[in-house]
C-alpha cells in the first residue's frame, strides 16, 4: 500500500517547489500567460512560504506540495500540486478527501480556486463534491469551487 505523508516545507525546498510548479502547472500557466522563466521564478520567490507549505511524500519520497489555510468560516485549499510522475494514482484525491472530512467535522466548507484551463483538476474537484460558485480574476481565469452549494439566482426563480 502506498504511504502518503506530509512534512513541513523548509527553505531548502524552494527549488524543489519551483521545479514542481513548472512540471505540474507549467502547461496551464503557459496557456494563460505564457511561461516566462524569470517572471515565474520571481513570482515563486514572492509566494514560497515554508512556514505554511507542506511537502507531500509518497513512500518517503517528495511527490508534491500542499498549502491549506484555515479561515474562520472555511478551509481554503490555496494550492495542491502533485508531480506528474505521481499523478493519476489517487494521491491528490486522498489529500482532498481528508480536507473534506476535516471541513465536515468542523462544520465548514472546503473552498479552492482552479484555473479555467485546468480541466483535469476541475473534473476531480467535481467528482469529490465541489461546485462552481464564482469566476474571478482577469478575464475570469479562475473558478472558485466549494462544498457550499451554489446560490440560486433570485432573478431566475419562478
Amino acid at each position: 500500500m502506498t504511504v502518503i505523508g506530509l512534512r513541513p516545507a523548509t527553505p531548502e525546498d524552494s527549488e524543489y517547489c519551483f521545479r514542481l510548479h513548472k512540471a505540474a502547472m507549467g502547461a496551464c500557466v503557459a496557456a494563460i500567460w505564457g511561461w516566462d522563466e524569470q517572471a515565474q521564478r520571481d513570482f515563486h520567490d514572492r509566494v514560497f512560504n515554508p512556514g505554511q507549505w507542506q511537502i507531500v511524500t509518497v513512500d518517503g519520497a517528495d511527490a508534491g506540495m500542499l498549502h491549506v489555510e484555515h479561515r474562520p468560516t472555511e478551509i481554503y485549499l490555496a494550492r495542491i500540486e502533485i508531480h506528474p510522475a505521481h499523478q493519476g494514482r489517487g494521491i491528490g484525491s486522498r489529500l482532498i478527501r481528508d480536507l473534506l472530512d476535516q471541513a465536515r467535522r468542523q462544520g465548514q466548507d472546503l473552498t479552492l480556486d482552479v484555473l479555467v484551463v485546468n480541466h483535469r483538476a476541475q473534473s476531480l474537484y467535481r467528482r469529490l463534491g465541489l461546485h462552481e460558485v464564482a469566476r474571478h480574476g482577469e478575464n475570469n481565469i479562475k473558478i472558485r469551487m466549494s462544498t457550499r452549494p451554489p446560490q440560486s439566482d433570485p432573478a431566475h426563480r419562478s
